[in-house]
């Protein structure tokens, strides 16, 4: 018997939204940068802004491991904070939510990771700090059913060896890969073992066009393109547009869930997606009910400010899969 069905493994961060009130959006005019947006207000100036709200234990894998809390596994977190006032309040905040914090380092002399999300309507701009933990498995971990690896700092290559090297002397335990944006930023070569351990893969289509180092628009070829890269099931969400699962035999599209009111926030919505996904594998549903399941807690996080608030639990989720329209269904589509 397993201890623990799902582990994630990962920074965390605490997150200070600061409502923007008086900026002007502006459209980059360079013709290679289509769509590109800035925010502008006057430099040296002081820029009213209309409130603050400040989540501590964010983050890619924290998202992850409260998220499969809620739906009924038993989950652990890996991961460093400092010995600070925020890393203490991200202690409390993981545990008030279930989370098993066993596995949690504290650097007593560093300082934990703080983000600053400037928000405008829906959209965000985070401005972000990873310190440099000296990453390292916990010499006590067991092996779970489940690990899920997702954003950790730029120094932090030698730490994917060491997961990818835990995976292979554990063959019984499944890998669920999000990568944050220094992973994909590194390269695909740089950690090659990662992703040839890799059991489903996360990304969306504009990660997927950096990882592949290409613009293909058939996210079909794309899907085919990440599994040759070693992971056995990839998924690429396409935002409203819906999301695609490809695992070598079968490939399945799965539309939006539509909003049930106009999104607050967008911060976590591909995070609820992949562990929400994750977690309905893990709880031993078949690939096309795990795409059902996923876009409903991305749906009800975007109605929050940050990205946990909104995460449901399996009665809340299966509640709204039954209440869900005829078209909200999975299509097979090769």
């Amino acid at each position: 018997m397993h201890r623990f069905d799902f582990v994630a493994l990962g920074d965390t961060v605490t997150d200070e939204f600061i409502q923007l009130k008086d900026v002007r959006i502006d459209t980059n005019r360079d013709p290679e940068d289509k769509g590109y947006k800035e925010i502008c207000f006057r430099f040296g100036d002081k820029v009213e802004y209309e409130s603050v709200k400040i989540i501590p234990a964010v983050g890619n894998a924290a998202n992850a491991a409260v998220a499969a809390t809620r739906l009924g596994l038993k989950t652990a977190f890996v991961t460093d904070i400092g010995g600070d006032d925020l890393g203490t309040k991200k202690l409390d905040a993981l545990k008030a939510n279930g989370v098993d914090c066993e596995y949690v380092h504290v650097h007593e002399s560093m300082e934990s990771n703080h983000h600053y999300v400037l928000r405008y309507k829906a959209e965000r701009t985070i401005l972000i700090k990873h310190w440099d933990y000296p990453y390292t498995l916990p010499q006590n971990l067991e092996p779970p059913r489940w690990l899920y690896f997702s954003s950790v700092g730029e120094h932090g290559l030698p730490y994917h060896h060491e997961i990818a090297r835990y995976l292979k002397a554990h063959p019984e335990i499944k890998l669920a890969f999000q990568p944050g944006t220094y992973q994909i930023n590194v390269g695909v070569e740089a950690i090659k073992d990662i992703y040839e351990e890799t059991d489903i893969f996360f990304c969306n289509k504009e990660e997927s066009w950096r990882i592949l180092n290409n613009d293909e628009k058939d996210i079909v070829k794309q899907l085919v393109a990440l599994r040759a890269l070693g992971p056995k099931l990839a998924v690429i969400t396409d935002g409203t547009n819906g999301a695609y699962a490809d695992d070598g035999n079968e490939v399945w599209f799965m539309p939006m869930y539509p909003d049930v009111n106009p999104p607050v926030d967008r911060t976590g919505a591909g995070d609820a997606f992949s562990s929400t996904f994750t977690a309905a594998v893990a709880a031993g549903k078949p690939i096309n009910e795990a795409l059902s399941w996923a876009p409903i807690n991305s749906m009800s996080v975007v109605q929050y400010i940050g990205a946990q608030e909104g995460l449901l639990t399996r009665k809340q989720l299966e509640k709204y899969l039954r209440e869900a329209s005829q078209d909200y269904t999975p299509k097979k589509i090769g």
